[in-house]
């Protein structure tokens, strides 16, 4: 008599299972050796599916890094909006900033793939109008080139940091800060 597979998407919704599933597997593999050192068939045998059930349920592997990459940026989101929620004016963009550069420090996927990106990589997320997006609602700025000009002050501290917190405060304050005084 042959043996069963037990099905691993039984109960519940079985997209949301698969994707979460898949979505998981990736996030540990990314984490252990890299997004850049990760095909979607390890991605696959880890979540034990297919490569057919992973295009099905979250497309390729640039659809699963935007998947890992976006949870990520949330949770970051978030941390930094609760920081800044009472600030407003240079102020509010100054600690967004601040807050944003030690979330993502903070935060294992983002932290890894900072530090795995090469100096030309940035292109991705300077060029990101989600990013651009979050960092003007973050700082309350209308300002289009302001946003995506903050995101650069970021991504600037996470890949060449000062020697310490209070340095980039101190860099922070004195040369962006005024910045923002007539566009928030």
């Amino acid at each position: 008599m042959a043996q069963q597979r037990e099905d691993w998407l039984t109960g519940g919704d079985r997209r949301a299972a698969a994707v979460a599933r898949i979505e998981s597997a990736a996030t540990e593999l990314f984490l252990e050796r890299g997004i850049d050192n990760v095909g979607v068939d390890e991605v696959a045998a880890r979540a034990g599916c297919s490569r057919a059930t992973l295009y099905r349920h979250v497309g390729g592997k640039s659809a699963l890094v935007d998947a890992v990459l976006t949870k990520s940026a949330a949770t970051v989101s978030d941390r930094v909006a609760a920081a800044v929620g009472r600030h407003t004016g240079p102020r509010r963009v100054v600690e967004a900033i601040l807050a944003s550069v030690a979330a993502i420090r903070a935060d294992p996927v983002l932290s890894r793939w900072m530090a795995t990106r090469s100096t030309g990589g940035g292109d991705y997320l300077t060029a990101s109008p989600v990013l651009s997006r979050i960092a003007a609602t973050l700082t309350g700025t209308t300002d289009d080139e302001a946003a995506q000009w903050i995101v650069r002050v970021v991504l600037s501290l996470l890949t060449w940091p000062l020697p310490d917190a209070a340095t980039e405060r101190e860099v922070v304050q004195r040369f962006v800060g005024p910045g923002f005084v007539t566009r928030c």
